[in-house]
């Protein structure tokens, strides 16, 4: 592990990005591992236009789907979608609990550089979301982050209720809100029309979006992002909003009782959240293929499932979530306690560090390879060949980051997010030579 500064030193109270010689490498690592998973999940259901196929072709394509391409996505559904976006924002919490440790230690106020941090966060979200790709989670992330601001003089026990109620109690929120006009039909048949006039009405926008992205330029693609934006996916965006808040919540408990900066004292919770996670992840995600299989094989369509059981899956598929992130996290936290294993992960830290870069760099590579004003291969890849594409993609990112940083202290992108909130460009090349002390992304 890096070792931590001499507490000799008198620490400056001028904010400055986070020092090589203070950061984690498990952090760095986790945040490299989750970014490999969310890539995954957003080429698996997005890029590939998968979600965009009229569901009765989605259906029949995986009933006739290859073995190898059935299995991979039932161990994506189960091993992979919506858990690496959970450590991801737990990583978020647990650094913005970092940020306030090392602001107490200057004795500053964190909110200045916080809220410039998020603004600046906001604008390359929204510039993502419009220009580049709709499926952004920095514009979400930068506007859930003002939220950590009023939890931060809570209690741990308090922040523990109110992870668990907005992660698994919001989703049942969630679902209501999606469900709200059905539920509001005075007989059982009008709710299955406002429910079959909703599913057309998405159907039709999605049809409208894979047309542009699958035919049209750059700029088709862009109107056609804005109308699927405010037309079809902003809503189902804020029925997850406080989920998502609820994970941050996690991560700024876990930062605060610094359970990550001295894992050999706690390596009694981290063996129990094994366990138990697989547990809650079996349970969570066993139920969620039991639906999917249900509806496979046609004995339910989602319009004519009964009501109670979208309000039971809801928490159901944030507990598997939940459970086989803590799986993954504590499983690495655990093995990083070997120095083979920390050698081997840790290849993965500086994909980490360089996070925001290579997010928005698999976005751009992505809509090149897949749309039709690049090369084209939208809705043209099965379950296993685009797993391929981005253990591929990632690969290279991962040999690309450690020469980058062999030579710079920041990735291109967390350089101009740095130099704009601390109002003035961060020296970017490397000087050890200098005896300067080295600078590198929070």
């Amino acid at each position: 592990m890096t070792p931590a500064p001499s507490a000799s030193e008198a620490p400056s109270t001028e904010a400055r990005p986070v020092e090589s010689s203070e950061r984690l490498i498990l952090l760095d690592t986790l945040r490299g591992f989750a970014l490999c998973g969310v890539f995954i999940s957003n080429v698996m259901v997005w890029f590939s236009g998968r979600v965009f196929l009229p569901r009765e072709q989605v259906l029949a394509a995986m009933n006739n789907a290859s073995l190898v391409d059935t299995i991979t996505w039932q161990a994506f559904s189960v091993l992979v979608a919506g858990k690496f976006i959970t450590i991801f924002s737990f990583l978020f919490g647990l650094g913005f609990a970092v940020q306030m440790g090392r602001a107490e230690a200057r004795g500053a106020a964190i909110t200045p550089v916080y809220v410039r941090r998020l603004g600046v966060m906001l604008v390359m979200g929204l510039a993502h979301m419009f220009l580049i790709w709709y499926g952004d989670i920095l514009s979400t992330y930068a506007v859930l982050g003002f939220g950590l601001l009023l939890f931060r003089g809570r209690s741990n026990r308090t922040l523990l209720i109110c992870a668990v109620l907005f992660v698994l109690g919001w989703s049942i929120v969630g679902v209501f809100i999606n469900k709200y006009p059905q539920l509001m039909a005075d007989t059982p048949e009008a709710a299955a029309a406002i429910a079959k006039a909703a599913s057309e009405k998405s159907a039709a926008i999605r049809a409208q979006s894979l047309a542009a992205y699958t035919n049209g330029s750059w700029l088709d693609a862009t109107k056609a992002t804005v109308n699927f934006l405010f037309g079809d996916y902003l809503p189902m965006l804020i029925a997850i909003t406080l989920s998502t808040f609820g994970r941050f919540l996690l991560g700024l408990l876990a930062g605060r009782l610094r359970i990550f900066h001295d894992v050999p004292q706690h390596l009694r919770l981290f063996r129990r959240l094994l366990g138990w996670g697989f547990v809650a992840g079996v349970i969570g995600g066993g139920a969620g293929l039991v639906v999917q299989q249900l509806i496979l094989r046609k004995v339910f369509t989602p319009e004519t499932l009964p009501t109670w059981v979208g309000f039971v899956m809801a928490p159901l598929r944030h507990l598997g979530e939940l459970g086989f992130a803590a799986v993954y996290v504590s499983a690495i936290a655990l093995l990083f306690q070997r120095a083979t294993w920390q050698r081997v992960l840790g290849l993965l830290a500086p994909v980490g560090r360089m996070a925001l870069t290579n997010y928005l760099s698999q976005s751009i590579i992505s809509v090149l390879f897949f749309y039709g004003y690049g090369l084209g291969y939208i809705t043209k890849l099965g379950p296993l060949a685009c797993v391929a594409y981005c253990l591929t993609v990632f690969s290279v990112q991962v040999v690309w980051s450690h020469l980058w940083l062999s030579k710079f202290r920041f990735g291109p992108a967390e350089w101009v997010w740095r130099s704009l909130t601390y109002g003035k460009a961060q020296p970017m090349r490397r000087d050890d030579a200098s005896g300067q002390r080295e600078t590198a992304p929070a």
